[in-house]
């Protein structure tokens, strides 16, 4: 399978709030597009395999369910976390941690991921590790504004990005917060 580099622009709709009322939740222009390389896991699957083989200009609606989006919501994904380990200096890193701030976590085996704050006490700080996405169906509504077969710069400089190279923050790996000179 080729990868492809695809650009489109789209409006994502989704169930939200209480009433679960269909809602736009983002949205992309043609001036700030999202694009991507396929076979790349950048994109859900099923947005990716019936996005690939669209045509410049094409319009789209692509719906998916939440199995082959984000999944079902898990409760058991929302866990209390001693509020020591949001500590900085002793206190509390309240500038990042508060109710509805995305924080990014590792687990003992070192992987990374994101969780939202949902509370905070004196004692403890509950985090749904679950998407915000996880138990909905998806809408994308929009248009291919380019697909064509990826070239080996795009994919070498994705793969770099991935690993460290040049990818944490675009300096090239000059800034010394991954590590420096990581190449």
């Amino acid at each position: 399978m080729e990868n492809r580099y695809i650009k489109v622009e789209y409006k994502l709709y989704a169930p939200m709030g209480e009433s679960k009322d269909i809602q736009m939740i983002e949205e992309t222009r043609d001036d700030m597009p999202f694009d991507f390389i396929s076979g790349m896991n950048m994109v859900l699957d099923a947005l990716e395999q019936q996005l690939a083989p669209l045509t410049d200009g094409q319009e789209f609606r692509i719906e998916l369910s939440e199995d082959e989006a984000y999944g079902p919501y898990i409760p058991e994904g929302v866990q209390e976390i001693p509020a020591e380990a949001f500590f900085v200096e002793g206190k509390m890193d309240t500038e990042h941690v508060y109710e509805g701030a995305v924080v990014p976590l590792r687990n003992a085996d070192g992987e990374q991921f994101n969780g939202t704050i949902v509370s905070i006490t004196d004692k403890t700080v509950v985090v749904d590790l679950n998407h915000p996405l996880a138990g909905k169906n998806l809408t994308f509504q929009g248009r291919v504004l380019e697909n064509r077969i990826a070239t080996n710069k795009e994919i070498e400089d994705y793969l770099n990005s991935q690993g460290g190279c040049g990818g944490c923050g675009g300096c090239g790996g000059n800034c010394g917060g991954c590590g420096g000179g990581c190449c």
